[in-house]
């Protein structure tokens, strides 16, 4: 691994409050994060002390309501702080993202009393979230959904199975999408589950190719009991639900990938800058500097579009098909940027010794999870020449 230090990113901040957040961010990483990343990867072990800490530090509600124990901070902000969290570990990084995720319908479509009730814990008090939509036989084709929500009394009984559930089985609160109606979207609804609620079980773990520190595994419901309360939203609005706050988790999957990339080439160029042949540093051939700056234009245009889509986000105007683009770019260039990383470093690159193979096993899950880049061509086609078999 290069000795050389990362020079951090340039970032446009629009507040002094945001330039301290991140320095704040970049301390943590620095000091509690980045240290432990490969040998507790390489172990597959969890670090629930680090989002304790970031909970602790208001990092886990960054973009939701200040009354609630949000941070109130712009999505623009929000994702460069995952940013900086996934570069120094991919599993914290996307932990933050996903547990935003798992808040998301709460905070947007819960009732006051819902959200005076649960937020708080939930943005700030240590708990941490996991979203449960996809199924073993429902993955890009999510409204297709089993598992069943059926009431009783004053109530709803859930069961069935989820399946691909980041942070499934030590998840504090699940948001689960369930079908309490008629087949296809409009017949699911969506619910606040808590983690210890009997009847729910979580599977043994995935045995992944990448961020083995992050547990994903499914999640079993058999005659979960909640109570109507926790039902978010109206009855079948869930699926609604489910595509809106997925539009935001994609920018946050967005900004992860470019953070993971960012890393890679910081290591790429530290690499190149200090190993020596045919007398000189490899950096001062051409072929390689070529790369390095193709890399390098790759982040930069991800960074931008990421940031774009937030704007838009922010100003309250549409952005699914920003999203989607970013979510596509940001990822492909993170599997790209990866592989031209290990491919720099040589043998060396394909050793642990070295973090690039890390990056590069993890970057491929990120062209997966939340939207396939498939279904992001599809998203982003819908919007460019309209819908399908007009």
């Amino acid at each position: 691994m290069s000795d050389r230090d990362p020079q951090p990113v340039e970032r446009q901040l629009p507040t002094e409050e945001a330039r301290d957040l991140l320095d704040l961010v970049r301390d943590i990483a620095r000091r509690e994060i980045a240290p432990k990343a490969a040998q507790e990867e390489d172990e597959g072990r969890f670090p629930r002390e680090v989002f304790t800490l970031l909970s602790e530090s208001g990092l886990l509600g960054l973009p939701y309501a200040g009354e609630y124990g949000g941070g109130e901070q712009p999505y623009e902000v929000y994702l460069q702080v995952l940013e900086e969290l996934a570069a120094a570990r991919l599993t914290v990084g996307l932990g933050v993202s996903v547990h935003t995720l798992s808040s998301y319908a709460l905070a947007t479509y819960g009732t006051k009393q819902q959200q005076v009730e649960h937020l708080p814990a939930m943005l700030g008090g240590g708990l941490l979230g996991a979203y449960c939509l996809s199924e073993p036989s429902s993955g890009s084709d999510a409204a297709s959904l089993r598992t069943k929500a059926v009431r009783d009394g004053a109530g709803w009984v859930i069961d069935g199975t989820k399946a691909w559930i980041t942070h499934g089985g030590i998840a504090d609160f699940y948001t689960v999408m369930a079908r309490t109606g008629e087949d296809g979207p409009r017949g699911i609804t969506a619910f606040l589950v808590p983690g210890d609620t009997p009847g729910v079980s979580g599977a043994a773990p995935e045995k992944k190719m990448g961020m083995k520190g992050s547990p994903t595994a499914q999640v079993h419901f058999d005659g979960v009991r909640v109570p109507d309360e926790r039902r978010i939203g109206e009855e079948g609005q869930g699926f609604s639900i489910a595509l809106s706050a997925l539009d935001s988790g994609r920018l946050g999957i967005a900004a992860c990938a470019i953070g993971l990339a960012q890393a890679a080439l910081d290591e790429a160029v530290g690499y190149a800058t200090e190993r020596r042949q045919f007398g000189r540093p490899i950096a001062d051939f051409q072929g390689l500097r070529f790369m390095l700056a193709d890399m390098a234009t790759q982040i930069e245009a991800g960074r931008a579009l990421y940031l774009a889509a937030a704007r838009l986000r922010d100003s309250g105007r549409p952005f699914a098909k920003q999203a989607a683009m970013a979510k596509l770019h940001c990822t492909d260039t993170a599997m790209k940027v990866t592989t031209d990383a290990v491919q720099i470093l040589g043998g060396y690159g394909y050793t642990a010794d070295f973090p690039a193979e890390r990056y590069m096993r993890e970057a491929k899950v990120l062209q997966i999870v939340e939207g396939t880049n498939q279904i992001q061509r599809m998203v982003i086609a819908r919007h460019v020449a309209g819908p399908e078999g007009r």
